[in-house]
């Protein structure tokens, strides 16, 4: 299973990227929703992880996909700020999902 990041942060996907774990800059909320549906349907997605500020934009959408899918798994971390470390983004995802990247 593959990790995807939807992000609305330059620095979360270049930090994300070094990582090893792809993604794909979102703006909007149909933008978001465009590739959480490519996501869905690619089977070897299992978590997909997108950022506070563009989970905001659309919750009924994820929550959807949280309470009818098996997959897949959909993590909220937060975005990058200028003045935090990469480091923070990577210490929220091994808290949150129990996996050191």
């Amino acid at each position: 299973m593959k990790f995807r990041l939807i992000s609305d942060s330059h620095d979360a996907l270049t930090g994300m990227r070094l990582s090893g774990i792809e993604g794909v800059f979102a703006k909007t909320a149909q933008e978001a929703e465009k590739h959480l549906n490519e996501c869905i349907a690619d089977e070897t997605v299992g978590i997909v992880l997108i950022t506070e500020r563009l989970a905001a934009k659309c919750p009924e959408f994820i929550d959807e996909i949280k309470l009818n899918m098996s997959r897949p798994l959909v993590v909220t971390i937060p975005g990058s700020k200028r003045d935090e470390p990469q480091d923070n983004i990577m210490r929220y995802v091994r808290e949150a999902i129990g996996i050191k990247l």
